[in-house]
């Protein structure tokens, strides 16, 4: 039997490629390959380990021709054609559950950032100022905290908020599963979010249902003054709309650790203006993407993929011929 290849395109945790190796893969680790190595030799592969920078689109599926699974380190599958995938009988693994508690920890702690003026008093201090009054937060007991999206990453930004005196209110269009498992949050629908919440946490995947998903018109539906953080994809919101509800003080605060241009040398002067009026504003705490980077979490995802490959090997995955649809 022919040897079959597994290739890892990023950052991982050893013990993946180590259980990979004993599951009798091959495993080329690979963290500085580019998007364009991938595309010539994914052929060569049973299985890709991919990150943000490799998207398995339809011309790399097309070249894979013997792909057997990918496995995204992390949650988002926008970078995957996942249509495509089935039609080639290309299983796809995530690991949402590898970084949930990381993100959520990240989302609480830029809350907390933000009502407590950390960044502010951080700066002062360090000038050796002591000018306490500007520095006047305010607390988070009493007030009301909407979560759009309530899978694994919502549940655990609820749970960090259990116990801390506030209102939680849970929306998703598509899970219901969670109001049992988590009688403290009471369920709410789109609209009564936006009435109701001073704080709004976006957690949702990207889709095209969710692109944009806060716009001008969304924000002028909220209570003035709301508070939003964004730790899941900077294309949720309408940044350029996001921008403008804060100068009007609809928006009360943001804290962002995902933007709709992560790549500052390509932004246009447009997005130039609006990023740099965003940043000057003390009202905004930001972060470059790192909500579930965690030395937790890199060990978290390689463990759960390793147990899912692990798993879907052992029920015969590996041994259903390439090209078969899922």
């Amino acid at each position: 039997m022919e040897e079959q290849r597994v290739l890892i395109t990023d950052r991982a945790h050893p013990l993946l490629a180590e259980g990979l190796t004993a599951l009798g893969f091959a495993v080329d680790v690979e963290p500085a390959i580019t998007l364009a190595e991938v595309r010539e030799r994914v052929h060569r592969y049973a299985g890709i380990v991919i990150n943000t920078k490799v998207k398995a689109d339809a011309d790399m599926l097309a070249r894979g021709a013997g792909l057997r699974f990918i496995a995204r380190l992390g949650s988002g599958l926008e970078i995957i054609d996942l249509t495509g995938a089935a039609e080639r009988g290309i299983r796809v693994f995530s690991a949402p559950e590898g970084n949930c508690n990381a993100v959520a920890e990240h989302a609480l702690g830029m809350l907390l950032a933000l009502s407590n003026r950390l960044r502010l008093a951080d700066c002062q201090v360090r000038e050796l100022a002591w000018d306490r009054e500007s520095c006047r937060g305010w607390e988070l007991a009493g007030r009301t905290v909407g979560i759009v999206g309530m899978g694994h990453t919502g549940r655990a930004f609820a749970r960090k908020l259990r116990g801390m005196d506030v209102q939680v209110l849970g929306h998703d269009k598509y899970a219901f599963d969670w109001m049992e498992e988590m009688p403290w949050v009471k369920p709410a629908d789109a609209a009564e979010l936006q009435r109701s919440a001073d704080i709004l946490s976006i957690h949702l995947p990207l889709t095209p249902e969710t692109h944009h998903y806060m716009h001008a018109d969304y924000f002028a539906a909220c209570r003035p003054g709301v508070i939003v953080i964004n730790t899941a994809r900077g294309n949720h919101i309408r940044t350029a709309d996001l921008l403008q509800a804060l100068e009007q003080g609809q928006v009360g605060g943001v804290c962002l650790d995902v933007f709709e241009n992560e790549r500052p040398a390509s932004w246009s002067a447009d997005e130039r203006r609006i990023y740099e009026a965003l940043l000057a504003d003390d009202r905004v705490v930001v972060s470059p993407h790192v909500a579930g980077w965690t030395v937790e979490s890199l060990e978290r995802i390689a463990s759960v993929l390793l147990e899912k490959i692990t798993r879907w090997a052992g029920e015969g995955g590996l041994q259903k011929a390439p090209g078969v649809p899922v």
